[in-house]
């Protein structure tokens, strides 16, 4: 698995956005920064019981991540039609606008190193990753466990201040300064 560290692969992926219209090719290109960070959350399938109120979740931080200048970017080994067809069926998913990476090839996945072999799907695994396209934080739940969407905006908090951060820091509290 992929790991502090390491760059994110620098891969073109499938992706779909939106209820207007059927998906028509989409991509994005992670190798792509623009100085922004990422936040890249897996989830293991479409049409699930944990994975729509992860994704509602961190829909619902989607300005606060901007306003850290991280962009917000969501997969599944669904495809792109699967992505679309969900979305259109649940209107707390439309509301979820940010982009949705179609891994069905599971090639980003395979990348990570996130695959559940028996399962055929993805973990739930987040990444935050820098402007330099550098992993900065990996976090990687069993298919049972959802996330809490709360506390990787808190720990891109603390990445983004490059201090010491204690225990359960939050953005405005003190960082820690060892004497010299």
């Amino acid at each position: 698995m992929l790991t502090v560290g390491d760059k994110l692969p620098a891969i073109k992926v499938p992706v779909q956005q939106g209820t207007s219209a059927l998906p028509a090719g989409e991509t994005l290109d992670l190798g792509q920064s623009n100085g922004r960070w990422k936040i890249l959350f897996y989830w293991p399938k479409d049409f699930t019981f944990v994975c729509p109120t992860e994704i509602q979740g961190y829909g619902e931080l989607k300005s606060d991540f901007a306003d850290r200048d991280a962009d917000l970017i969501g997969a599944s080994t669904d495809t792109d039609f699967v992505h679309f067809a969900w979305r259109k069926s649940d209107e707390r998913l439309a509301a979820a606008d940010f982009p949705w990476i179609a891994d069905n090839k599971k090639e980003l996945a395979e990348a990570l190193g996130i695959l559940a072999k028996d399962e055929g799907v993805a973990f739930r695994a987040t990444f935050i990753i820098d402007p330099d396209n550098v992993i900065r934080h990996v976090t990687v739940n069993g298919l049972n466990v959802g996330r809490n969407p709360q506390e990787t905006l808190r720990i891109l908090d603390a990445l983004q201040t490059d201090e010491l951060c204690p225990c359960n820091w939050s953005q405005g509290e003190e960082v820690l300064r060892p004497a010299a």
